[in-house]
C-alpha cells in the first residue's frame, strides 16, 4: 500500500486554561502578605503601572462590589486580550521563584567584613524542608507532587498526620482540576512514610512504632526482640499503656525477661518523629477579612490597609501611535498585562468578600456563642448562594484568615462535617468535640467517663454517635483515656 500525504480536518472540544485564567487563580489564592509582594514586584517590572491616590480609589469601592461580569462582558475581554498578547512571556515572572544574585561588578573583597552566609542566623532545619528534599530524589509526577505537598503541610508539630486522606484527595482534585482517587494519595503516604525520620507521617502512636519496628526488624534481619515488640505494638497496645506486665506476659505465653527485653525496644523509640525538627522561619498571620458586630448584625470587610491601588498610567498609550514597531508592542503588551493585573486583584476581592459574608451569615451562632454552636458547613452550601463553583470557594479560602471578636480563625475552620442527631436536626463535628470536652471537664475526679458512657451521654443529648467516633475525637482533642484520667488523679 503506497503511502500518501494529505491534509484532513477535525473537529473536537477540549477544556484550556488561558494564560489569562491562570493567573486570575493564582492571584485568588494568594494571602494578603503574598499579594502585597505580588503587587510591588509588578511595581516594579511593568513600567506602565502606578499607584493610585487614596482618594481617587475610595471612589471606584462601590463600582469594585457592584456585582461580576456578565459572561458576555468576559468574553469579549478575554478574546481581545488573547488577539494582541504574549502571555507565556509574562507569566514566565510570575514561576520564577529563584531570584539571581546581582553581579559583584568586580570589587576587591574585604577580608574584614563578615560575609552574608556568616551574618545569616542559623535556623533549625524544618521537618517540611527536610522532608521535601528528600522527595526531590523520587521520581513523582506533578500531580504526586502536589499531593505531597499537601500531605507534608498538614503533618502536626509532632509528625503525625491527622487529616483524612479523602480530604486531602479531594484538596488535590480541585487545586488540579482533575480526579484524585484515595488510593493515589494513600501511595503517595506511603512514599513520606519511607522517609526519614522514621514514622513521620504516621496516623497514631501505634502506627507510628510500627514503622520504626518495621525498619530495625529489616536491618537487623531476624531478631526474637524485635518480633516481639512488634507483636505488641501491634495487637496488644492497649495492655502496654496500662502497664500489666502481667497479664500481657500471659497473653503473649512469653517469659517476664522476654517481654522487658521488648518493652525496653519499644521505649527506645521515637513516639514522636518530628518533634527534633525546628518549626522554620516565624510567620505572622495577617488576617484578609474582618469581622465587626455592629448592633445585632455582623459586618464584612476586607483588610486592605496599606496594599496599593494599581492604575494604568496614561502617559504611556502615546507610545500605541509611535512609528517604531518594537516600542509600540512593547507597550502594547505592558498595557494589557496592568489592565489584566488589576481585572484580577479586583475580582479576587469581590470574589472574597461575598465568601466570605456567606460564611459569616452561615456561623453567626458560632460568632456569638461559640465553638457549641457551629454550624455543619461545605463549600456547595457557600457556592450554590454566591453562584459560584465550588472550586472557586476552595481558592479563595486557601491559606486565608479572618479576625472575628472571638479572635482570629483559618476560613477553613468554619467549614466542618456534620452528624445527623435524633431530632433530625444535623451537628457540626466541631460541636460535637466541644460538648465532649465539656463533659470531661465536669466528671468526678475518682470516676472519669468513659468512651462508652460519653456516647450515651451524646445519645440523651440526641447526638447518634459511636464509641470509636468518641474515641477519635478525644484524641484529636489531645485528652487521655478514662483509665490513664483515673491514675493522673
Amino acid at each position: 500500500m503506497a503511502l500518501e500525504v494529505r491534509l484532513q480536518q477535525k473537529l473536537q472540544q477540549k477544556l484550556v486554561i488561558t494564560p489569562q485564567l491562570q493567573q486570575a487563580i493564582k492571584i485568588l489564592q494568594l494571602p494578603r502578605d503574598e499579594l502585597d509582594i505580588l503587587i510591588h514586584d509588578e511595581l516594579d517590572q511593568n513600567p506602565v503601572l502606578g499607584v493610585e491616590a487614596v482618594e481617587a480609589a475610595s471612589e471606584q469601592e462601590a463600582a469594585l462590589l457592584d456585582g461580576p461580569p456578565t459572561a458576555a462582558q468576559e468574553s469579549v475581554q478575554e478574546k481581545s486580550a488573547q488577539e494582541e498578547i504574549d502571555w507565556h512571556t509574562y507569566l514566565e515572572s510570575y514561576n520564577n521563584d529563584l531570584p539571581s544574585l546581582p553581579p559583584s561588578g568586580g570589587e576587591e573583597v574585604d577580608e574584614e567584613r563578615p560575609s552574608l552566609v556568616e551574618n545569616h542566623p542559623n535556623r533549625p532545619e524544618s521537618l517540611e524542608q527536610h522532608l521535601s528534599d528528600q522527595l526531590r530524589f523520587s521520581k513523582l509526577s506533578p500531580e504526586e507532587q502536589h499531593i505531597a505537598s499537601l500531605i507534608i503541610g498538614e503533618l502536626d508539630i509532632d509528625g503525625y498526620l491527622s487529616t483524612p486522606l479523602v480530604d486531602i484527595a479531594a484538596q488535590s482534585a480541585t487545586d488540579l482540576a482533575t480526579p484524585v482517587e484515595v488510593g493515589q494519595v494513600e501511595r503517595v503516604l506511603e512514599l513520606i512514610q519511607t522517609c526519614d525520620p522514621p514514622g513521620v507521617g504516621s496516623r497514631d502512636l501505634r502506627e507510628c512504632l510500627l514503622h520504626q519496628l518495621r525498619l530495625q526488624q529489616t536491618e537487623a534481619g531476624d531478631d526474637p526482640v524485635c518480633e516481639l515488640a512488634l507483636r505488641v505494638v501491634e495487637s496488644h497496645l492497649g495492655l502496654l499503656e496500662e502497664r500489666d506486665s502481667e497479664r500481657l506476659a500471659k497473653t503473649l505465653q512469653v517469659s517476664g525477661e522476654q517481654l522487658e527485653c521488648a518493652i525496653r525496644l519499644i521505649a527506645s523509640l521515637e513516639p514522636r518523629p518530628g518533634r527534633n525538627f525546628g518549626e522554620g522561619d516565624v510567620s505572622y498571620i495577617t488576617p484578609d477579612v474582618y469581622v465587626h458586630k455592629v448592633g445585632d448584625e455582623y459586618v464584612v470587610t476586607l483588610n486592605e490597609d496599606g496594599l496599593p491601588r494599581l492604575k494604568v498610567n496614561a502617559s504611556y498609550r502615546r507610545f500605541l501611535h509611535s512609528p517604531d514597531g518594537a516600542a509600540k508592542e512593547y507597550v502594547r503588551g505592558k498595557l494589557r498585562a496592568a489592565a489584566w493585573l488589576i481585572k484580577s486583584i479586583h475580582q479576587r476581592q469581590r470574589t472574597l468578600l461575598l465568601v466570605a459574608q456567606s460564611i459569616v451569615k452561615f456561623q453567626q451562632d458560632f460568632l456569638t456563642y461559640g465553638v457549641s454552636r457551629m454550624r455543619p458547613l461545605v463549600l456547595r452550601d457557600v457556592a450554590d448562594e454566591v453562584g459560584i463553583h465550588e472550586s472557586t470557594v476552595s481558592r479563595a479560602i486557601a491559606n486565608k484568615y479572618i479576625a472575628t471578636p472571638r479572635g482570629i480563625e483559618a476560613l477553613k475552620n468554619f467549614f466542618t462535617t456534620g452528624l445527623r442527631g435524633n431530632n433530625g436536626q444535623d451537628i457540626a463535628a466541631s460541636s460535637v468535640k466541644e460538648r465532649i470536652r465539656q463533659l470531661i471537664q465536669a466528671e468526678e475526679s475518682g470516676r472519669p467517663l468513659s468512651d462508652e458512657a460519653i456516647a450515651r451521654q451524646l445519645a440523651a443529648e440526641h447526638i447518634t454517635i459511636a464509641r470509636r467516633t468518641v474515641a477519635k475525637y478525644r484524641e484529636t482533642l489531645h485528652i487521655l483515656p478514662s483509665s490513664k484520667r483515673r491514675k493522673l488523679r
